[in-house]
């Protein structure tokens, strides 16, 4: 018969006492670590925002950095949202032309989509019903797609006559109302008609101006982000 080992006594049995101990101590540092991976929160998904506009839009007069739906998406990301606002906006474009474009821009996949057209429609005396018509066809088109829809109006030049004024400005309350979208009443607010913040044409804003745009939609875009995220069960702050 073999030789019998005796179980380690002293000095030899406490090595092996503490050798053991950092081995479960490893181990179970290594299971906290995996039990922390697999309960960790999945990041939250990014809200793509399209614009979908004009001249206003596009930046036209202003650098490409210095765009609308650029501005305010640093500001919504320096306000921890997770956002990314695509620029869909075209210069000289009316609400028809909009309307035209609506498939292409649903090729990007936007969750929401702001509607921000009709300044070029009464800057050229254009028919307010039609325009109406064809900015109603773009709200129910979005809303068909499942996507969520945010309007902004605008004001017709008062040299046109006080009926038109109303025919057209009103037009933006009517289909927010129809098709119960959030409205911002009026793109150009703290912009329109001052020297300061506009270039010389005085319709398109300077750099300045459009940080005042950006300025003045921030609480609309945060509550209405925060409504966003509660319909679709997201993190309203990301």
């Amino acid at each position: 018969m073999g030789e019998v080992k005796k179980a380690p006594t002293g000095w030899d049995a406490m090595k092996l006492a503490s050798g053991y101990g950092r081995f479960v101590a490893a181990v179970n540092s290594l299971l906290l670590v995996f039990l922390c991976l697999g309960t960790a929160p999945v990041a939250a998904q990014t809200v793509k925002i399209a614009m979908l506009g004009d001249s206003l839009t596009a930046g036209y007069g202003v650098a490409p950095a210095e765009a609308l739906p650029v501005r305010l998406q640093a500001a919504l990301q320096r306000r921890s949202r997770n956002v990314t606002i695509l620029n869909h906006g075209v210069s000289g474009d009316t609400v028809a032309g909009g309307l035209s474009r609506v498939d292409w821009m649903l090729a990007d996949k936007p969750d929401i989509v702001l509607v921000a057209l009709g300044g070029n429609d009464a800057l050229r005396g254009s028919d307010p019903a039609q325009a109406e018509r064809n900015l109603d066809a773009i709200i129910a088109k979005l809303k068909q797609a499942g996507v969520t829809v945010w309007l902004a109006g605008m004001m017709a030049p008062r040299n046109f006559g006080p009926e038109y004024a109303q025919a057209f400005d009103g037009m933006y309350k009517r289909l927010a109302d129809k098709h119960e979208v959030a409205l911002y009443p009026f793109l150009l607010e703290g912009v329109a008609a001052d020297p300061q913040y506009n270039q010389p044409d005085g319709i398109h804003p300077t750099p300045k101006g459009v940080e005042v745009l950006v300025e003045k939609m921030l609480p609309f875009v945060l509550e209405n982000l925060d409504k966003h995220a509660a319909s679709v069960r997201r993190p309203a702050r990301p």
